[in-house]
């Protein structure tokens, strides 16, 4: 019974997870830390505005370049929004933010290449920043609505991102179960904790989803064919 166990469980971590591993595991051992520049880039611009927001002169010009807020008139609040990926949320520990943008902008970039890495950001982002708007219209009283509180509420950095990202690439490679389960987890935070950053989550999830179903119906044709079936994307690099 064990055996039977063991086995079934490597067989579907293969086909869970094989074709994604073997697509990052080849790329980072053939051209180690060249195989994500980006990433590496997005990490020390991270770094560069965590350690700026924290001294006394740095926090306002940080909070201008990248600090989203739906109060804010939505011309300066997509100005604002290329950066706001990069400026780490202020309630919470700049390691979380630093280690999810180098693991999962760093698996994107590997297997879907930079720009479409940064194009599915900046939808999921900009999907949780519209949400924000049409959530504070909507009101408390209704389901999806917000409170007023909210308003100038940050939004979420490069959570969101990062959200969608995990999303679309586990579509690509086919790996359903786990974003079945990154789905879940994402609905698991706003039940326990009903915040905007969770509802922007999920608003950037619905905007991922849709663009895979689109890619899936009118994209190019191997992106409707299971992977094992043609080899890795090479997008950009």
């Amino acid at each position: 019974m064990t055996a039977w166990t063991t086995s079934s469980l490597a067989e579907f971590a293969r086909r869970e997870w094989g074709p994604l591993f073997r697509t990052v595991r080849d790329a980072l051992v053939h051209d180690t830390w060249r195989a994500v520049p980006m990433t590496l880039g997005a990490v020390c611009l991270t770094s560069v505005f965590q350690v700026v927001q924290n001294t006394p002169w740095g926090f306002q010009p940080v909070q201008n370049l990248g600090s989203v807020k739906a109060a804010d008139p939505l011309w300066l609040a997509l100005l604002r929004t290329p950066l706001s990926l990069f400026v780490p949320a202020l309630d919470l520990p700049v390691w979380g933010a630093l280690a999810q943008i180098l693991l999962v902008f760093g698996i994107c970039e590997i297997c879907i290449g930079w720009w479409r890495t940064l194009l599915i950001g900046y939808v999921a982002t900009l999907a949780g920043t519209t949400y924000a708007r049409i959530g504070l219209s909507l009101g408390p009283d209704h389901p999806f609505g917000l409170p007023v509180s909210d308003r100038i509420v940050n939004d979420t950095g490069p959570s969101a991102a990062v959200v969608g990202l995990a999303i679309y690439v586990c579509w690509r490679y086919r790996a359903y179960l786990t974003g079945t389960a990154v789905v879940l987890v994402m609905i698991g935070e706003v039940l326990i904790k009903d915040n905007l950053a969770g509802k922007e989550h999920l608003a950037a999830i619905a905007a991922v989803m849709a663009v895979c179903v689109v890619r899936a119906q009118w994209g190019p044709e191997r992106s409707r064919q299971p992977l094992g079936r043609r080899p890795p994307p090479v997008d950009s690099r």
